[in-house]
């Protein structure tokens, strides 16, 4: 079941959505639920459930993942501002006078303070959650992943894994890369990367992977578990990051290994 809920975004002065998942067996039961919240950078949380509702005509098919695994998580999708440079200004969380797609206010640090403090407590109080942060977890791709990143290092005593697909990090890569060297992470952390082969030329693939690989070796040498993939075949599309969605719910959920591996963009194994 997916409901669409309208929220007011009082910080950036905008009304918005967010497409809440519940299992199918939800009303039929007393259990509570870990909840991963999730970003679309690409345009908006409505890519992720329903293909009619794509920008594209693709979304990640996670309703039908998450039906068919029978994953007992809500998921939060949380949709964007895709009017004219409002997405990179609130998917960016630092204020910078020059980037990849030029100067950005860095109101993504103020939305995750709106998602902290207004939204997460309004889920948790109106749905049967687990609230610790051991059970809340965070996602995204594209600038979403740039999100899901900054989330984990930034608020770690409120997410305890994040999901960081095709992750934007070229925008603000020094800003980022400091802020988690610099941060203290509790030792359960976990953190997924990913990149497709085809969305990136040999020597960004290349640098993408050696980069991954120390973030990936940096969160190990704290305690923390980190997996890096690369998906075989894979764009920067919602059909690639959709075929990751067994390998996403399997790190964040189950008991996985640190590791680096290739995945078959198509199957998602």
């Amino acid at each position: 079941m997916i409901s669409k809920v309208p929220v007011r975004i009082t910080p950036l002065n905008r009304l918005g959505f967010v497409d809440v998942y519940l299992p199918d067996d939800y009303y039929q039961s007393e259990e509570r639920y870990p909840v991963l919240y999730m970003f679309d950078g690409m345009f908006d949380g409505q890519n992720l459930f329903y293909d009619e509702q794509a920008t594209f005509g693709t979304s990640w098919k996670l309703k039908d993942y998450l039906d068919a695994a029978q994953r007992k998580v809500i998921v939060v999708g949380i949709e964007c501002d895709i009017r004219g440079q409002n997405r990179l200004h609130e998917y960016t969380p630092y204020a910078l006078a020059q980037t990849f797609y030029g100067e950005t206010a860095g109101k993504g640090a103020v939305l995750m303070e709106w998602i902290i403090q207004k939204l997460k407590p309004e889920i948790d109080s109106t749905y049967r959650t687990w609230p610790q942060r051991e059970a809340t977890a965070i996602a995204g791709s594209s600038m979403g992943g740039l999100m899901a990143f900054y989330a984990v290092i930034h608020h770690n005593e409120v997410f305890s894994k994040a999901a960081c697909l095709s992750p934007s990090f070229a925008v603000c890569e020094e800003e980022i890369s400091r802020e988690y060297e610099q941060t203290v992470l509790d030792p359960d952390t976990r953190i997924y990367w990913s990149f497709g082969s085809q969305e990136l030329s040999p020597r960004q693939r290349m640098e993408a992977q050696m980069l991954l690989d120390e973030y990936r070796n940096s969160l190990i040498d704290r305690g923390g578990l980190g997996k890096v993939v690369i998906a075989e075949d894979g764009r920067h599309d919602e059909a690639s990051w959709g075929a990751q969605n067994e390998a996403v719910f399997h790190f964040l959920w189950d008991e996985p290994e640190n590791t680096s591996i290739a995945v078959n963009s198509l199957t998602g194994v």
